[in-house]
Parts: C-alpha cells; sequence; structure tokens
C-alpha cells in the first residue's frame, strides 16, 4: 500500500494529512496559520507536519511523496508558490524548502481548490470522456474542471468563478463580482449590516435561517439567486456532467444546493434541465484538499 502527505494551506489554517492510494485518510492535524511573515507561515507548514508525523505510525521512510495544495497563483513546474492573496508568500520556493527539510525528493504542488477537485474526481465514477466541475464557496470562491483525469487550466488562472460579476439587488451598480456577494465573509458583511449587529456571524444567519426569520430568508435568497448566476455560466460553457460543491458555506449547510437549484431552474432553458440534477455537495467535508493533495503525488509519480 502506497501513503503519501497530503497538506492543504490556508489564511486561517493549515491541515496535513497521511493518505493511501485509495483515497482513505489515516491521520489528520491541522494548526493555525502564521501569515505575519514568509517564514513563519513556512514555520506552521512545518509544525503541522512534524505533529502528524509524530502522531502516525507509519514511519516518514516509508511516505511515497508529498502533495502541497496553496491557494492563488503556484508554478507547478518551478514548485514556487508565486502569489496568494492571504498568505505572506511571494515566488516562495516551497518545493525546494520541503525538500530540504523533510529530505523528500517527490514532492508535488498545485492550487488549492485544484487538489481538493481531484480528491473529487477520484470519488466518483466518472467516465474517461465525462468533464467534472469543483466549486468550492467559502471565504473565496472558486472552480477547477477536470475531464478524464486532466485539468483545464487555460492560461494557468482558469476556475477564477469568484471574479466573475453576477447580478445582486443589495449593490447600487447591480453588478459586482460574485466573490463580494456570496463568500462566507461576503455573507457576514451583509449580515452585520441588516441586523446592525457587530457580532453577526454567518453561522448566526443561518440559524436564524432555519427558524424562519424574514430577514435571513431574503438574504440567502439574494444570495442564491448571485450564485446560481456564476454556476449558469459554468452550465452554459461547460455543460458538465457533474458539479460538486465544497467549502464551509455549503458543507455546513447544505441545503443551500436547493436554493441555488430553485433560482438556477429559472434561469435555463430545456435542454439544460440535467444540470440542475447533476449537483451534488460534497461527501467528503472539508477533507478533500488534504486528500487530493495526498492522491495527486502519488497519480503523478
Amino acid at each position: 500500500m502506497k501513503y503519501a502527505i497530503g497538506i492543504d494551506i490556508g489564511g486561517t489554517k493549515i491541515a496535513a494529512g497521511i493518505v493511501n492510494e485509495k483515497g482513505d485518510l489515516i491521520q489528520k492535524e491541522v494548526v493555525k496559520s502564521d501569515p505575519s511573515d514568509k517564514e513563519n507561515m513556512f514555520n506552521q507548514v512545518m509544525a503541522c507536519v512534524k505533529l502528524l508525523l509524530n502522531h502516525s505510525s507509519i514511519p516518514l521512510q516509508e511516505i511515497y511523496g508529498v502533495g502541497v495544495g496553496i491557494p492563488g497563483k503556484v508554478d507547478i513546474q518551478k514548485g514556487v508558490a508565486v502569489f496568494q492573496n492571504n498568505l505572506p508568500w511571494r515566488n516562495f520556493p516551497i518545493v525546494e524548502r520541503l525538500k530540504q527539510e523533510l529530505n523528500i525528493s517527490n514532492i508535488v504542488i498545485d492550487n488549492d481548490v485544484y487538489m481538493a477537485a481531484f480528491a473529487e474526481w477520484k470519488h466518483t465514477n466518472l467516465g474517461e470522456k465525462d468533464l467534472l466541475v469543483y466549486c468550492t464557496v467559502s471565504t473565496g470562491i472558486a472552480c477547477s474542471t477536470i475531464q478524464g483525469g486532466k485539468f483545464i487550466r487555460g492560461a494557468g488562472f482558469a476556475g477564477e468563478l469568484g471574479l466573475v460579476p453576477v447580478y445582486t439587488p443589495r449593490k447600487e451598480s447591480h453588478l459586482n463580482r460574485l466573490e463580494l456577494i456570496a463568500s462566507g465573509p461576503a455573507l457576514e458583511k451583509h449580515a452585520i449590516a441588516v441586523y446592525d449587529n457587530d457580532s453577526m456571524s454567518t453561522e448566526d444567519l443561518f440559524s436564524l435561517y432555519t427558524d424562519g426569520d424574514d430577514k435571513a430568508i431574503t438574504l440567502l435568497d439574494e444570495f442564491a439567486a448571485s450564485l446560481a448566476h456564476g454556476i449558469y455560466m459554468i452550465t452554459s460553457l461547460l455543460d458538465p456532467h457533474l458539479i460538486v460543491f465544497g467549502g464551509s458555506v455549503i458543507t455546513h449547510n447544505p441545503f443551500v444546493i436547493n436554493l441555488v437549484r430553485e433560482k438556477l431552474a429559472t434561469l435555463i432553458i430545456e435542454e439544460q434541465n440535467h444540470s440542475l440534477l447533476d449537483m451534488t455537495v460534497s461527501n467528503l467535508g472539508n477533507d478533500q484538499g488534504v486528500i487530493g493533495a495526498g492522491l495527486r503525488v502519488m497519480d503523478l509519480s
């Protein structure tokens, strides 16, 4: 049995896990990020990996390789974290640094959403020609497309769904980037304004929605409408066989997908009706980034 370490790096937390070739997550550890400077951030990555190895029965010498998911733009050939909006790395040679620290030569990096998408693709039974889109709605909004096990990358920045302008009734211009309307921080910002309460959180908003609060219902109705506009662009451009939703906003509140379906149904034409059924919430929880990174390094080697 092959084993690999998968690392999922974010601005808030770092997760590392040991993954086998079947995609089983054997062990996982999580630590807080430290984006105060590039070295502190890297030290936290290493702290997470060392914690993982200390708690695992699988020794480092049995680890086949290391896969790393990093937000933003990465150079997968050079092993460099090029630009991350929420991390202090600019052209940071993360692969070389990890090789030095771990004495492992087999290290692969990619964008974190791409790594998560790879886990989802491996988890499905899609055919060789089928197309999957993985969409994450969390601190940010992004997607990744896989067809036959291969990523559709474009010129290198494909999948930034959060940058797409969509309609929203809550802004004067009525057109704003999806990430500014439907991400977790955007929802929280809107809730604080509507309830005039600085302590409001997305969890509070969803709880109020469940209780039938009118303001919460209106806010999430607008959220679903904006997200549906973004998904309709994916549907019309790619016509995927499956769209899998991940990210904390939806995985913690899976009923949201039904709200999106209702809004999407008002936009599509008859020939696109299948897209209403070809949407699902990930059942990998928030572990797909770690699992995908571990599977990716074994797949490429």
